[in-house]
Protein backbone atom coordinates (compact mmCIF):
# COMPACT_ATOMS: atom_id res chain seq x y z
CA UNK A 1 0.00 0.00 0.00
CA UNK A 2 1.45 3.75 -1.30
CA UNK A 3 0.97 6.83 1.08
CA UNK A 4 -1.80 7.67 -1.43
CA UNK A 5 -3.71 5.12 -0.90
CA UNK A 6 -3.62 4.20 3.15
CA UNK A 7 -5.81 6.22 5.54
CA UNK A 8 -4.63 9.64 6.76
CA UNK A 9 -4.50 11.13 10.10
CA UNK A 10 -3.85 14.17 11.62
CA UNK A 11 -3.36 14.05 15.16
CA UNK A 12 -3.37 16.96 17.64
CA UNK A 13 -2.30 16.86 21.15
CA UNK A 14 0.39 16.94 24.25
CA UNK A 15 3.91 15.25 23.61
CA UNK A 16 5.37 14.23 27.40
CA UNK A 17 8.10 11.81 28.56
CA UNK A 18 6.62 9.70 31.15
CA UNK A 19 8.70 8.39 33.76
CA UNK A 20 7.18 5.29 35.46
CA UNK A 21 7.71 3.82 38.70
CA UNK A 22 6.73 0.55 39.32
CA UNK A 23 5.56 -0.13 43.34
CA UNK A 24 3.88 -2.34 45.33
CA UNK A 25 1.20 -0.46 45.54
CA UNK A 26 0.13 3.12 44.71
CA UNK A 27 0.95 5.93 47.28
CA UNK A 28 -1.82 8.09 49.60
CA UNK A 29 -1.99 11.38 50.27
CA UNK A 30 1.45 12.65 51.66
CA UNK A 31 2.75 8.98 51.51
CA UNK A 32 6.11 7.91 49.77
CA UNK A 33 6.19 4.20 48.29
CA UNK A 34 9.44 2.99 46.59
CA UNK A 35 9.81 1.30 43.73
CA UNK A 36 12.35 -0.81 42.57
CA UNK A 37 13.56 1.05 39.25
CA UNK A 38 11.97 4.11 36.82
CA UNK A 39 12.17 3.69 33.51
CA UNK A 40 11.77 6.59 30.76
CA UNK A 41 9.15 6.16 27.52
CA UNK A 42 7.25 8.07 25.07
CA UNK A 43 4.21 9.51 26.21
CA UNK A 44 1.03 12.50 26.08
CA UNK A 45 -2.35 10.96 24.96
CA UNK A 46 -1.99 12.70 21.47
CA UNK A 47 1.82 11.13 20.76
CA UNK A 48 0.46 8.06 21.89
CA UNK A 49 -2.40 7.93 20.18
CA UNK A 50 -0.49 8.77 16.85
CA UNK A 51 1.75 6.00 17.19
CA UNK A 52 -1.31 3.59 17.62
CA UNK A 53 -2.53 4.88 14.85
CA UNK A 54 0.76 4.63 12.49
CA UNK A 55 1.62 0.86 13.87
CA UNK A 56 -2.67 -0.06 12.49
CA UNK A 57 -1.54 1.27 9.10
CA UNK A 58 -2.32 5.09 8.92
CA UNK A 59 -0.37 7.51 7.57
CA UNK A 60 -0.16 10.32 10.68
CA UNK A 61 0.90 13.72 11.20
CA UNK A 62 1.15 14.78 14.21
CA UNK A 63 0.60 19.18 15.45
CA UNK A 64 1.92 19.76 18.73
CA UNK A 65 4.88 21.16 20.65
CA UNK A 66 7.66 20.39 22.41
CA UNK A 67 10.59 22.91 24.46
CA UNK A 68 14.10 23.19 23.26
CA UNK A 69 15.24 20.53 25.20
CA UNK A 70 16.70 16.93 24.88
CA UNK A 71 13.99 15.49 26.13
CA UNK A 72 11.71 17.49 23.09
CA UNK A 73 14.34 16.31 20.68
CA UNK A 74 14.22 12.56 21.36
CA UNK A 75 10.10 12.45 22.09
CA UNK A 76 10.08 14.42 18.15
CA UNK A 77 12.80 11.36 17.04
CA UNK A 78 10.83 8.16 18.72
CA UNK A 79 7.73 9.81 16.62
CA UNK A 80 9.48 9.91 13.48
CA UNK A 81 10.51 6.77 14.07
CA UNK A 82 7.48 5.18 13.74
CA UNK A 83 6.94 6.89 10.47
CA UNK A 84 5.08 9.90 11.88
CA UNK A 85 5.42 13.54 10.32
CA UNK A 86 6.18 15.92 13.07
CA UNK A 87 6.55 18.96 10.58
CA UNK A 88 3.51 20.48 12.53
CA UNK A 89 5.26 20.29 15.92
CA UNK A 90 6.55 23.58 17.19
CA UNK A 91 9.84 23.87 19.25
CA UNK A 92 9.51 26.71 21.81
CA UNK A 93 12.46 27.91 23.12
CA UNK A 94 12.95 28.48 27.04
CA UNK A 95 9.85 25.68 28.03
CA UNK A 96 10.62 22.43 28.87
CA UNK A 97 8.77 19.38 27.02
CA UNK A 98 6.33 18.19 29.09
CA UNK A 99 6.23 15.10 31.18
CA UNK A 100 4.03 12.92 33.36
CA UNK A 101 4.62 11.12 36.52
CA UNK A 102 3.63 7.61 36.96
CA UNK A 103 3.31 5.22 39.19
CA UNK A 104 1.68 1.91 38.19
CA UNK A 105 0.83 -1.07 41.16
CA UNK A 106 0.94 -5.22 40.19
CA UNK A 107 -2.22 -4.84 39.35
CA UNK A 108 -1.63 -2.42 36.47
CA UNK A 109 -3.70 0.53 37.95
CA UNK A 110 -1.70 3.77 37.97
CA UNK A 111 -1.40 7.46 39.36
CA UNK A 112 -0.12 10.26 37.04
CA UNK A 113 0.70 13.73 37.90
CA UNK A 114 1.58 15.50 34.14
CA UNK A 115 3.66 18.92 33.98
CA UNK A 116 2.16 20.80 31.09
CA UNK A 117 5.37 22.48 30.08
CA UNK A 118 5.03 23.07 25.85
CA UNK A 119 1.77 21.34 25.81
CA UNK A 120 0.36 24.47 27.73
CA UNK A 121 1.93 26.73 25.13
CA UNK A 122 0.23 25.19 21.47
CA UNK A 123 -1.34 28.25 19.82
CA UNK A 124 -4.81 27.69 18.08
CA UNK A 125 -3.54 29.94 14.91
CA UNK A 126 -0.94 26.52 14.30
CA UNK A 127 -3.46 24.28 15.02
CA UNK A 128 -6.17 26.09 12.47
CA UNK A 129 -3.04 26.13 9.94
CA UNK A 130 -2.57 22.58 10.29
CA UNK A 131 -5.57 21.48 9.89
CA UNK A 132 -5.74 23.33 6.80
CA UNK A 133 -2.97 21.84 5.20
CA UNK A 134 -4.30 18.38 6.30
CA UNK A 135 -7.55 18.89 4.55
CA UNK A 136 -5.44 19.67 1.21
CA UNK A 137 -3.39 16.99 1.96
CA UNK A 138 -6.95 14.99 1.28
CA UNK A 139 -6.82 13.74 5.37
CA UNK A 140 -9.57 11.42 6.50
CA UNK A 141 -9.91 12.51 10.33
CA UNK A 142 -9.05 14.33 12.66
CA UNK A 143 -8.19 13.03 16.31
CA UNK A 144 -8.24 15.66 18.70
CA UNK A 145 -6.68 15.14 22.71
CA UNK A 146 -7.70 17.92 25.44
CA UNK A 147 -4.22 18.07 26.87
CA UNK A 148 -3.33 21.30 25.47
CA UNK A 149 -4.55 25.00 25.49
CA UNK A 150 -8.18 24.98 25.64
CA UNK A 151 -8.32 27.81 22.41
CA UNK A 152 -6.53 25.37 20.37
CA UNK A 153 -8.82 22.13 21.51
CA UNK A 154 -11.53 24.47 20.71
CA UNK A 155 -9.67 25.95 17.39
CA UNK A 156 -9.79 21.86 16.33
CA UNK A 157 -12.71 21.24 16.82
CA UNK A 158 -14.05 24.34 14.49
CA UNK A 159 -11.33 23.70 12.02
CA UNK A 160 -12.08 19.92 11.15
CA UNK A 161 -15.66 21.05 10.97
CA UNK A 162 -15.40 24.38 8.80
CA UNK A 163 -13.00 21.88 5.93
CA UNK A 164 -15.88 18.53 6.83
CA UNK A 165 -13.09 16.20 8.15
CA UNK A 166 -14.44 13.83 10.40
CA UNK A 167 -13.51 14.34 14.03
CA UNK A 168 -12.87 12.84 17.09
CA UNK A 169 -12.41 14.08 20.51
CA UNK A 170 -10.90 12.84 23.20
CA UNK A 171 -12.01 15.15 26.39
CA UNK A 172 -9.29 13.74 28.64
CA UNK A 173 -9.63 16.41 30.73
CA UNK A 174 -12.61 17.92 30.03
CA UNK A 175 -12.39 21.53 29.98
CA UNK A 176 -14.91 23.95 30.76
CA UNK A 177 -14.09 25.81 26.89
CA UNK A 178 -14.53 22.56 24.94
CA UNK A 179 -18.07 22.14 26.67
CA UNK A 180 -19.18 24.88 24.93
CA UNK A 181 -18.50 23.49 21.26
CA UNK A 182 -19.55 19.55 22.23
CA UNK A 183 -22.17 19.97 19.65
CA UNK A 184 -19.32 20.11 16.82
CA UNK A 185 -17.49 17.30 16.67
CA UNK A 186 -18.26 13.99 15.28
CA UNK A 187 -17.31 11.60 18.10
CA UNK A 188 -16.82 11.89 21.40
CA UNK A 189 -14.68 9.05 23.42
CA UNK A 190 -14.92 9.30 27.43
CA UNK A 191 -14.22 7.05 29.24
CA UNK A 192 -16.27 6.53 32.63
CA UNK A 193 -15.32 9.20 34.62
CA UNK A 194 -15.36 12.05 31.75
CA UNK A 195 -18.40 10.61 30.63
CA UNK A 196 -19.96 11.62 34.04
CA UNK A 197 -18.88 14.70 33.99
CA UNK A 198 -19.59 15.77 30.62
CA UNK A 199 -23.27 14.33 31.39
CA UNK A 200 -23.18 16.93 34.37
CA UNK A 201 -21.81 19.55 33.05
CA UNK A 202 -24.00 19.35 30.11
CA UNK A 203 -27.32 17.79 31.53
CA UNK A 204 -27.19 19.56 34.63
CA UNK A 205 -31.09 18.24 35.22
CA UNK A 206 -30.59 14.66 34.51
CA UNK A 207 -31.19 11.77 36.09
CA UNK A 208 -29.92 10.53 39.61
CA UNK A 209 -26.89 8.11 39.94
CA UNK A 210 -27.62 7.47 35.92
CA UNK A 211 -25.81 4.63 34.17
CA UNK A 212 -23.23 5.28 31.48
CA UNK A 213 -25.69 3.79 28.64
CA UNK A 214 -28.31 6.18 30.06
CA UNK A 215 -25.44 9.43 30.27
CA UNK A 216 -24.30 8.23 26.83
CA UNK A 217 -27.99 7.90 25.58
CA UNK A 218 -28.82 11.55 26.80
CA UNK A 219 -25.39 13.05 25.47
CA UNK A 220 -25.56 11.61 22.02
CA UNK A 221 -29.71 12.70 21.96
CA UNK A 222 -28.96 16.50 23.68
CA UNK A 223 -25.67 17.23 21.22
CA UNK A 224 -26.88 15.06 18.12
CA UNK A 225 -22.70 13.19 18.19
CA UNK A 226 -21.75 9.68 18.55
CA UNK A 227 -20.42 8.95 22.04
CA UNK A 228 -17.95 6.12 22.28
CA UNK A 229 -17.53 5.72 25.73
CA UNK A 230 -14.44 3.57 26.92
CA UNK A 231 -15.03 0.96 29.78
CA UNK A 232 -12.00 -0.59 30.58
CA UNK A 233 -11.99 -4.71 30.62
CA UNK A 234 -16.09 -3.95 30.69
CA UNK A 235 -15.45 -2.90 26.70
CA UNK A 236 -16.36 0.26 24.73
CA UNK A 237 -20.05 1.40 24.68
CA UNK A 238 -21.05 3.22 21.33
CA UNK A 239 -24.25 5.11 21.48
CA UNK A 240 -25.12 6.90 17.74
CA UNK A 241 -29.00 7.40 15.98
CA UNK A 242 -29.32 4.30 15.16
CA UNK A 243 -28.75 2.88 19.39
CA UNK A 244 -26.50 2.00 21.57
CA UNK A 245 -24.39 -1.10 21.08
CA UNK A 246 -21.63 -3.18 23.52
CA UNK A 247 -18.26 -4.19 22.11
CA UNK A 248 -16.62 -6.33 24.14
CA UNK A 249 -13.19 -5.82 25.57
CA UNK A 250 -10.06 -7.80 23.90
CA UNK A 251 -8.72 -11.25 25.11
CA UNK A 252 -6.41 -9.93 28.09
CA UNK A 253 -4.24 -12.57 29.45
CA UNK A 254 -2.33 -10.45 32.13
CA UNK A 255 -2.59 -6.76 33.15
CA UNK A 256 0.94 -5.01 33.81
CA UNK A 257 0.34 -1.45 32.90
CA UNK A 258 -3.50 0.04 31.66
CA UNK A 259 -1.24 3.28 31.05
CA UNK A 260 -1.78 4.68 27.08
CA UNK A 261 -4.69 1.55 27.04
CA UNK A 262 -7.44 4.74 26.53
CA UNK A 263 -4.54 6.31 23.85
CA UNK A 264 -4.08 3.16 21.91
CA UNK A 265 -8.06 2.69 21.42
CA UNK A 266 -8.34 6.32 20.24
CA UNK A 267 -5.57 6.43 17.91
CA UNK A 268 -6.69 3.05 16.18
CA UNK A 269 -10.47 4.01 16.14
CA UNK A 270 -9.45 7.30 14.76
CA UNK A 271 -7.08 5.54 11.93
CA UNK A 272 -9.88 2.84 11.47
CA UNK A 273 -12.29 5.36 10.54
CA UNK A 274 -9.90 7.27 8.27
CA UNK A 275 -9.42 3.77 6.30
CA UNK A 276 -13.24 3.95 5.84
CA UNK A 277 -14.39 1.30 8.48
CA UNK A 278 -18.00 1.61 9.96
CA UNK A 279 -18.12 2.72 13.69
CA UNK A 280 -18.85 -0.38 15.66
CA UNK A 281 -15.90 -2.18 13.27
CA UNK A 282 -13.99 0.27 14.57
CA UNK A 283 -14.53 0.16 17.98
CA UNK A 284 -13.98 -3.59 17.75
CA UNK A 285 -10.66 -3.18 16.40
CA UNK A 286 -9.67 -0.50 18.92
CA UNK A 287 -10.78 -2.58 21.66
CA UNK A 288 -8.37 -5.69 20.39
CA UNK A 289 -6.00 -3.53 20.09
CA UNK A 290 -6.18 -1.56 24.08
CA UNK A 291 -6.67 -4.68 25.56
CA UNK A 292 -2.99 -5.81 24.04
CA UNK A 293 -1.18 -3.06 24.82
CA UNK A 294 -2.20 -4.01 29.14
CA UNK A 295 0.46 -6.69 29.10
CA UNK A 296 3.60 -4.25 28.84
CA UNK A 297 4.87 -1.38 31.37
CA UNK A 298 4.81 1.89 29.08
CA UNK A 299 1.94 3.33 27.19
CA UNK A 300 3.51 2.23 23.48
CA UNK A 301 5.36 -0.50 24.43
CA UNK A 302 2.66 -2.98 23.66
CA UNK A 303 1.14 -1.18 20.70
CA UNK A 304 -0.11 -3.49 17.94
CA UNK A 305 0.93 -3.68 14.25
CA UNK A 306 -1.51 -3.91 11.69
CA UNK A 307 -0.50 -7.61 11.50
CA UNK A 308 -0.32 -7.98 15.03
CA UNK A 309 -4.02 -6.59 15.18
CA UNK A 310 -5.75 -8.45 12.51
CA UNK A 311 -4.38 -11.74 14.40
CA UNK A 312 -6.19 -10.57 17.87
CA UNK A 313 -9.28 -12.73 18.43
CA UNK A 314 -11.47 -9.45 18.13
CA UNK A 315 -9.39 -7.14 15.84
CA UNK A 316 -11.07 -8.22 12.45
Amino acid sequence: MTDADAAKLLVIGAVNVDLVVAAERLPGPGETVVGPDVSSHGGGKGANAAVAAARAGAVVRYCGAVGDDEMGAGALGELAEEGIDVTEVSRIDGVSTGAALIVVDPSGENQIAVGAGANARVAADDVRAAVARAADWGVGCVLTSTEITPDAAVAAVKAAAEHGITCVVNPAPVLDELVGVLSVPDILTPNSSELRDLYARTLSEGRHDPTEAEMATALAEHLDVTVVVTLGADGVLVVDRSGATSVPAGEVESVVDTTGAGDTFNGVLAASLAAGHDLVTAARRSAAAASLTVAHVGARTGMPTAEALERAPSGS
